[in-house]
């Protein structure tokens, strides 16, 4: 079973541009979450609304048109889909969605940016707890899995200049700091699991600098699973030669 996460920074514009056939066909996920859809799905062509053998769940932003959203395309049938976390502050601008299905929960979720002044970097934090408990109250029924756009790289190895970026938002102390709380509460970030000493391995490149033909990028896409579930994981990946938004994919594989 193949999970995929990937911020595509624009759903209509990756099936426009041609990135979305080359996606699936390449990367044949069994079940992917979009992060940064920017469209609700009546604003989605058929072929992407429709995608053949998959069911697809969205949340979209209830604030404005074009901003935020996920969506969640499955070809097993989840047993429950739920949207957003119950909380309104966080769950108009159509962040998370997710599925149970019969060995784990799964919530693709796309984190707020902290940018654009410190109330963001607040309604940031906010939701980095929040989510946090969310989990840990799901992990009560089934273990958990999470992946998205954490829109944090943890340590110096997750970016390629972290002096320069002390203090960016996206490698805050406090922004790691949580980062910190998830790995302590029992959840494993799965590619730094099996890659603990890969320099170099980044989901995310600044476009205006055309920072991805220099790969000077920032690994802030994550799959994170609770820990009694790790065993069952055999593999992550980066797939950094699927090109189309400023994100690359990234996926685990369960045995």
């Amino acid at each position: 079973m193949k999970l995929v996460s990937w911020n595509v920074n624009g759903l209509r514009a990756v099936h426009r541009n041609g990135y979305w056939e080359t996606f699936l066909k390449t990367v044949k996920p069994d079940v992917f979450g979009l992060q940064e859809t920017k469209a609700s799905p009546e604003q989605l062509p058929d072929e992407v609304l429709n995608t053949g053998g998959f069911s697809a769940f969205f949340s979209s932003s209830q604030l404005k048109k074009g901003y935020s959203g996920v969506g969640l395309y499955s070809k097993i049938e989840p047993l429950n889909v739920i949207y957003g976390m119950g909380l309104p502050e966080f769950d108009l601008e159509g962040r998370l969605v997710g599925a149970e299905y019969s060995d784990f929960w799964l919530l693709n979720v796309y984190f707020p940016n902290g940018g654009r002044g410190q109330d963001r970097l607040d309604f940031k934090l906010r939701y980095y707890d929040e989510f946090l408990a969310f989990c840990e109250k799901l992990r009560k029924q089934k273990p958990v899995i999470f992946c998205g756009d954490v829109n944090t790289a943890h340590e110096e190895i997750d970016l390629a200049r972290p002096a320069e970026n002390s203090k960016t938002t996206g490698f805050l102390p406090e922004e790691r700091a949580w980062l910190d709380e998830v790995v302590n509460a029992g959840y494993v970030d799965v590619f730094r699991h099996f890659n603990p000493n890969r320099k170099e391995a980044y989901t995310y490149w600044d476009t205006f600098t055309h920072a991805r033909e220099r790969n000077v990028g920032w690994r802030i896409d994550y799959f994170f699973v609770s820990s009694e579930l790790l065993r069952k994981v055999k593999k992550a990946e980066i797939h950094s030669d699927i090109f189309g938004s400023d994100h690359c994919p990234v996926s685990i594989t369960l045995g």
